[in-house]
């Protein structure tokens, strides 16, 4: 059967031939000097995974980057408050460029729709994520955190991204496991949606594995990535109501976990809004500080507990799509700019108390 007879066999319309990642570095690179900065920024994060670094990751930005020029003016904020508290914290911006959908439909983040009053094109949407990227680790020295949303995309950022997280709905998938074992950067696992533990486990465990399948159109075989770690962030049970998995109760359930698994570098991100919030933003603050007063009880959580996510923007809140705020999310409510830089200071602060102003 030809390529043609195998497109007659299935109902989708080849639109057109999407550029190979080695092509879209070629046309949109990335210099020597801002691969050494992120280099450097890899090395600091994965000695404070491995415990090396006491500092704490906080890993901050908005539900979904929706448009470059609101995404890089929080950036060059966020970027003079990491002047104040960089030794007690690292903050990896949160820059998330694709956007799953519980039901498949709607704004699927700038990937799919870079300009948000036009129809979706994914081929200016891979040219805009990467110039985002490369832009926020040009102007500001972030290399940032994207969500794997779809794991054959992830090539397109392979040499900006320094975090890259499995949501709730795709850690179970095989495919995002194996991908997540060849990645040369941490990958946060996410407890599924309906919050069984075992299965984030499971996922860790696939993805410290050496790995062998196939992946855009190549056999590859994997080492394991020894960075894979958890993502607590509640749950939904069959009722649809919101339980949160962030209090020092599941921490401890958390650490006996890793104890019994054998994993290496245990370690978990605690996500501060969707279903430990019950996306109520505001909660966030609280919860933040509710985390790290359980790290200051407890040394073996404050060891397990390596850092916070926070859903934050220039404005409080969310919008419709077209909803014309600057800087105000269009996908879940987020903390606006004066909230984050009050929680950032409050969290260094928080994280020097815990360490004792070692660095």
């Amino acid at each position: 059967m030809d390529a043609e007879e195998g497109k007659k066999t299935v109902q989708m319309e080849f639109v057109r031939r999407m550029p190979q990642p080695q092509e879209l570095m070629r046309d949109h690179p990335v210099s020597a000097g801002l691969k050494a900065r992120k280099a450097e920024r890899d090395r600091r994060i994965t000695e404070i995974l491995t415990g090396k670094d006491p500092r704490f990751l906080l890993i901050i930005g908005p539900c979904s980057a929706d448009r470059e020029d609101a995404v890089l003016e929080y950036m060059h904020r966020l970027a003079e408050v990491e002047k104040q508290v960089s030794s007690r914290l690292m903050i990896i911006p949160r820059v998330y460029t694709n956007k799953p959908r519980t039901r498949g439909v709607g704004y699927k983040g700038m990937l799919h729709q870079p300009d948000v009053g036009k129809e979706e094109d994914l081929l200016a949407g891979i040219i805009a994520i990467r110039r985002l990227h490369t832009r926020i680790l040009e102007e500001t020295g972030f290399s940032c955190a994207d969500e794997m949303l779809y794991p054959s995309n992830y090539s397109y950022l392979s040499d900006l991204l320094s975090y890259v997280a499995v949501g709730a709905r795709s850690v179970e998938n095989q495919e995002h496991r194996l991908v997540a074992s060849g990645l040369g950067v941490p990958v946060g696992m996410k407890n599924p949606s309906a919050g069984d533990i075992r299965v984030m486990m499971n996922s860790i465990a696939a993805a410290q594995s050496p790995q062998e399948f196939i992946y855009r159109t190549w056999e590859v075989h994997t080492p394991g990535n020894p960075l894979a770690h958890a993502i607590l962030r509640g749950y939904v049970d069959n009722f649809g109501r919101s339980h949160a998995n962030y209090h020092y109760e599941n921490l401890r359930e958390l650490l006996n976990l890793y104890g019994e698994s054998g994993l290496q570098n245990p370690a978990v991100i605690v996500d501060a809004n969707h279903n430990n919030s019950g996306k109520q933003y505001l909660e966030q603050i609280r919860i933040c500080k509710d985390v790290m007063h359980s790290r200051a009880l407890d040394s073996d959580i404050r060891a397990l507990v390596k850092g916070l996510m926070v859903e934050s923007y220039l404005e409080d809140g969310s919008q419709e799509v077209g909803g014309g705020v600057f800087g105000k999310s269009i996908t879940d409510p987020c903390l606006g700019w004066e909230k984050t830089r009050e929680l950032i200071l409050k969290l260094a602060e928080l994280a020097e108390q815990i360490t004792g102003g070692k660095t």
